[in-house]
Order: C-alpha cells, then structure tokens, then sequence
C-alpha cells in the first residue's frame, strides 16, 4: 500500500500552480472557492488514478501540510500571471504574499492549521478523494476504503474540528452519489504533545502514523536541515550513538512513540499504528517498531526492499 500520499505534490504541476496561487491570495472565502472549484477536477482525477492504481490496496492521503507561501510566486512574471487570472493589481497580491511572510514556517501556518483556518480548503480536497473512491467503485465494483491523515495535530480539538469538515464533505457526496463513502480518518504524530495527549486524539482518529522525522525535529529541537555539522560533532564524540534522523532515537522520541501507542490503545483498542519517514527504510528502527507493537511502517520506495527484509527479522525475533 501507500503508506503517506502528499496531496501537495500535485499541485505543483504548471496547469495548477496557477489556480493553487488564486486561491493563496484571494482576500476571501468566495475567492478561494472559486479559484479551488478549478483544483477539484485535478485533485479528483489524480485520486481517481491512484486508487485505479492500487486496486483496493490501503491507501494513506495526507491533506495539505506545508505553509502556503511555498506555493507563492516567486519572480515578477509568476505575480503578474496570477493578477491577470485573477483580474488584479499585481501589487495587491505582492502585499498578500508579504503578509504570508513566515520567519518559522516548520512551526507556523501549515497542516491542521491551515484547514482550520481556510476549511474550504480541506473540504475540497476530502470531496475529490470521496468523488474519485465512488468513480472508482461505480467502474470496477471494488470497494475503496482511503485512509484520510490529518497532519501537525497538537490538540484533540483541531483534529475533531477537521473530522467535521471531513464528514460534511462525505455527507454531501452521499446525498449526490446515493451512497455514503467508506473512509477511515486518523492523524500524523509529529508533536510532542500529541504524543502525550494521543488517549484524547484517539477518540477522533481510527489510526496514527507517527511522522518521525517532524516529531524527531520537535523532540530535540533540531534542525534536520541545519544541523548536519552539529549532529557529525556530537555522533564522533560519543555526545550520540548516532544520527536520530537517521536511526530512531529510543529514549527520546521512541518513548513518546510508546507512550502514544499505549495511550492510544486505551481509548481504541483497535486503532491502527505506524511510522512514516526516513526511519522506516532503517532496520534498527523498525526492530523498535515490532517491540512496541505497531502495525506497518512506511517509507521512500527504494528502501522497501530493505524494510520488508527488515520486518521479517524482526517478527522473527518476537516469537
């Protein structure tokens, strides 16, 4: 199966960048409908694609996750190309983009936050995979059940909040399809606090996948992209056994993992658990994975291979 689908990936494609920066700088929720009434055919046919793909197999769709102003023009040419889609003045969206400006934008506007903040935006993006799961299913008769993952949740009540908007959006393509779509929803672990509030998110979640590289980054407040240096110190002086983004780090992050893990389970004992990251494809990672009981992990495609032999021992080791 797939194990993370990053929705925003597809919108970087050139015939959608454009709509994607329409809806950014629009100063209104109706300017953001309209510019994102244009991405839900895109979004729908990818999603239609994938799940034809996949045949039935799982399926894990992350909603948008990075800060919008990844997504914003970056040259004169690109700011002149969204005004005259938009019919405005360049200027005008130039003050928009300023005031997107972030100095942190790992911690700021992104994930959950944005879909709070913006709804129609996650509302849209539920809608076409919901559309494209019952397209699939009207043309081959095979039941599609996508696992829908809500990233940087820190508290239950911005996961519940986002559940709403995920079941409004299932609610209307019941009412229109006359069949309601089957879906699970659950969130990405990748804050410390949701590790430790996991009992509370769990009423609202039927899976965590916990985003080790996010909750690594959190847990040590490090860097992975500023930090190669310092982590080649502190690994050659013995300070680390070795690079936690490259294999887990047990006493840290692997407890909140555990911690998370029971709490989890104590709320719903059948919620599905996994990692996604770089530490997925690293065999003493996933040996910790197997002794705390989680059910899959997940990472880049040319460590599958790798990970597969790497779960196999360690399943072994456990009997």
């Amino acid at each position: 199966g797939i194990g993370l689908c990053r929705t925003e990936h597809m919108f970087f494609q050139e015939e959608r960048i454009v709509a994607v920066r329409e809806m950014i700088l629009a100063g209104d929720e109706i300017g953001r409908r309209t510019a994102l009434a244009k991405l839900l055919p895109m979004q729908r046919s990818d999603f239609t694609s994938l799940f034809e793909i996949m045949k039935g197999l799982p399926v894990t769709i992350r909603l948008l996750d990075p800060p919008l102003h990844e997504f914003l023009p970056h040259t004169d040419e690109e700011l002149a190309e969204v005004a005259r889609a938009m019919d405005v003045e360049p200027e005008k969206l130039r003050e928009r983009a300023l005031a997107l400006h972030e100095f942190n934008p790992m911690l700021g506007h992104r994930g959950c936050r944005l879909a709070i903040s913006y709804p129609e935006i996650a509302e849209t993006q539920a809608r076409a995979i919901f559309e494209a799961a019952a397209d699939v299913e009207a043309g081959s008769g095979e039941t599609v059940t996508p696992e829908i993952m809500v990233p940087l949740v820190a508290m239950a009540t911005e996961l519940e909040r986002v559940r709403e908007m995920i079941e409004k959006a299932a609610d209307d393509v019941a009412r229109e399809r006359g069949k309601r779509p089957v879906y699970t929803v659950g969130t990405m672990i990748e804050l410390p606090r949701a590790a430790l509030q996991a009992d509370a998110i769990a009423r609202s979640a039927e899976f965590f996948s916990f985003g080790t590289n996010d909750l690594t980054q959190t847990t040590f407040g490090l860097s992975r992209d500023d930090t190669s240096a310092l982590l080649g110190t502190y690994t050659t002086t013995g300070i680390l056994p070795n690079d936690p983004f490259v294999t887990l780090d047990r006493d840290g992050v692997g407890e909140l993992i555990q911690i998370a893990a029971e709490r989890g389970r104590d709320t719903r004992p059948e919620i599905k658990l996994g990692i996604c990251g770089e530490h997925g494809g690293d065999p003493a990672t996933i040996a910790f994975c197997e002794e705390v009981g989680l059910d899959y992990v997940s990472c880049s495609p040319f460590r599958v291979p790798i990970a597969r032999l790497a779960a196999a021992q360690a399943a072994l080791r456990s009997r």
